[in-house]
């Protein structure tokens, strides 16, 4: 396994679990968020460009999830 595979399971098993945990914390949300970002980069850096665009989508719209939650 190369190291942009693993880079890029690490990023979906972080957004797996980020999601999971979304209602304990507010913290969980932003989390999302950023493993999102990482799984955007993963989806551009391996030349998949429409993973890399719906992830990309999906860090602003969990970044707004956070931003609008109550603490």
């Amino acid at each position: 396994m190369d190291a942009l595979t693993l880079f890029g399971l690490f990023a979906v098993t972080a957004m797996l679990v980020c999601y999971a945990l979304e209602d304990r914390s507010h913290w969980f949300v932003l989390l999302f968020a950023a493993s999102c970002a990482l799984g955007s980069a993963y989806g551009f850096l391996q030349g998949a460009w429409p993973f890399g665009l719906v992830e990309a989508i999906w860090a602003f719209v969990a970044l707004r999830r956070w931003h609008l939650r109550p603490r």
